[in-house]
């Protein structure tokens, strides 16, 4: 028997290409008539002989043709070509009388409470950075317009460049460029990402005293998919898998259900530091501690729990069900077990059965529940150091923290939170901050539109905001008038529409919202 051959030779393959030969001497024919490759490429595609100017620079260069100079663009043919934008100064910005169409007229909407919040003031306060060209102002709301219009990826900005009403929305001649966001976050520093954060949210609290009352909290990784050693591996529960993404700490409010706090600064061993972080940050913009957190089991660990208790903080948290709970809840008679009534009449599992008791964890005495036929197969464990709240109110108001698991997967899908650490260069804390920012105006918004006040941002822009506009400037008023839309009527019901505002960066300018009624 003949020894097999561990070393075959490669079969030749064929040595001819078909569609380069067929071409071959019309290529050379136009090259000497100092046609480019772009030319040729062209003029080949119309005698259906397609070829790439990339397979005509091949054959050239088999041929031995050097390839051509550089032509200048007036030396070019005459075909379509992206069209130059100015750059964007707000120097050049003016309201002189004028009239014309946008696509994104949905975002005057936002401009009544962007100036009852008084953004501006935000900006100056938090000291952002700014130039001559892009005030610190300007350049905020260029950013903010962006996370409102649901932009996926900054570079998308120049789709909308050339947009007139991105430009008015922001008091701009143009929109900035892809490379003029990338630079601007670059410069904003974590100190200065915390005060915008503090002077938005004491807008906000000073016109809505409601808020700030009880947060929920919950991590979340941003995944990452370049090649930057420095970034840490972190658990991304949409993969079930450990990768490297940016670790972002957030802080909702129960009553508002908009984000107040963000931070995408952490290193590894700094996760269950990070509460303290959110209640210093409370306590200097409000002089008082928050009064009530809830959380899950894996945002800190208990020795810190106990220091919560010592301030005098209100909690409701999870805790892991060990092997070793589980046998003690097993072991309980049904007689230990008793039910109780949740009064919310939209939950499907309303008679759970409880047993409490008090417990002591790292020295702190605290009230424990166990909890079944909550719909989950295994049990729920409670956590809280309130210890006079009935256990039906502790058990509603724990389930209400998947508002903030809703509001990150809105986030993700609306916001985008997921595309901030990709390959386009935005750094991803200045980010969080513009997402709590426009999350609070949506919620905001959609306080004024009927039947939307529990909706989430992604439903509200595709039915509201997502609307064409004309745009017509005046003396001293600009009017935005709403094309005829199947929604329009819920804006209409709104009154906004009654109501002109004046808006200081157009130098007190009125905004004026209609409907556009058609050609006279």
């Amino acid at each position: 028997m003949p020894h097999p051959e561990f070393f075959l030779a490669p079969r030749p393959g064929p040595r001819n290409q078909p569609k380069k030969t067929r071409a071959r001497q019309i290529i050379v024919q136009m090259r000497k008539q100092n046609y480019s490759v772009y030319d040729i490429s062209a003029s080949l595609i119309e005698q259906n002989m397609a070829l790439s100017p990339t397979a005509v620079g091949e054959v050239l260069k088999a041929e031995g043709f050097a390839p051509l100079p550089r032509r200048l663009d007036e030396e070019r043919p005459v075909v379509p070509r992206p069209t130059v934008e100015p750059i964007a100064d707000a120097r050049a910005f003016g309201l002189a009388p004028n009239h014309f169409v946008t696509n994104c007229g949905g975002l005057f909407l936002f401009v009544p409470d962007l100036v009852r919040l008084d953004l501006d003031r935000v900006a100056e306060h938090a000291r952002l950075p700014g130039s001559r060209m892009i005030p610190r102002t300007h350049a905020l709301r260029a950013c903010l317009a962006l996370k409102l219009w649901s932009l996926e990826r900054k570079a998308h900005v120049m789709a909308l460049v050339a947009d007139a009403g991105l430009a008015l929305f922001c008091a701009l001649n143009c929109m900035p460029k892809k490379s003029y966001m990338s630079e601007y976050s670059s410069r904003v520093e974590h100190q200065t990402t915390l005060r915008v954060l503090a002077g938005w949210h004491k807008q906000q609290t000073d016109v809505d005293e409601r808020l700030g009352k009880s947060f929920n909290l919950d991590f979340h990784s941003v995944p990452y998919y370049g090649g930057d050693p420095v970034i840490e591996r972190h658990y991304v529960s949409a993969r079930s898998r450990r990768q490297p993404s940016i670790l972002a700490f957030l802080a909702q409010d129960a009553v508002g259900r908009d984000f107040c706090y963000s931070n995408a600064d952490l290193r590894k061993g700094e996760e269950s530091e990070e509460i303290f972080r959110f209640i210093d940050f409370w306590r200097r913009v409000h002089r008082q501690l928050p009064r009530h957190l809830v959380f899950d089991s894996s945002l800190t660990t208990y020795d810190r729990l106990a220091r919560l208790d010592q301030m005098g903080i209100t909690f409701i948290t999870l805790r892991r069900r060990s092997p070793k709970l589980l046998a003690e809840m097993n072991a309980l008679p049904p007689s230990a077990w008793r039910t109780v009534h949740l009064d919310v009449p939209t939950r499907q599992y309303r008679t759970p059965r409880v047993y409490e008791q008090t417990i002591t964890l790292a020295k702190c005495p605290l009230r424990q529940m166990y909890i079944r036929d909550l719909g989950h197969e295994d049990p729920t464990v409670l956590l809280t150091n309130d210890r006079q709240g009935a256990t039906s109110a502790v058990i509603i108001r724990y389930a209400q923290r998947m508002l903030v698991e809703n509001a990150i997967s809105d986030a993700v899908r609306f916001f985008h939170m997921d595309a901030l650490s990709s390959a386009v260069g935005l750094k991803v804390d200045f980010d969080m901050a513009l997402l709590v920012i426009a999350s609070g105006l949506y919620r905001r918004l959609a306080q004024h539109m009927r039947g939307y006040s529990e909706s989430q941002a992604r439903q509200l822009f595709r039915d509201i905001i997502d609307t064409p506009a004309n745009v017509t400037i005046g003396n001293s008023e600009v009017r935005v008038e709403f094309h005829r839309r199947a929604h329009l009527p819920i804006i209409l019901a709104s009154g906004l529409m009654d109501k002109p505002v004046a808006v200081p960066w157009w130098n007190g300018h009125r905004l004026r919202l209609s409907t556009y009624r058609g050609p006279e």
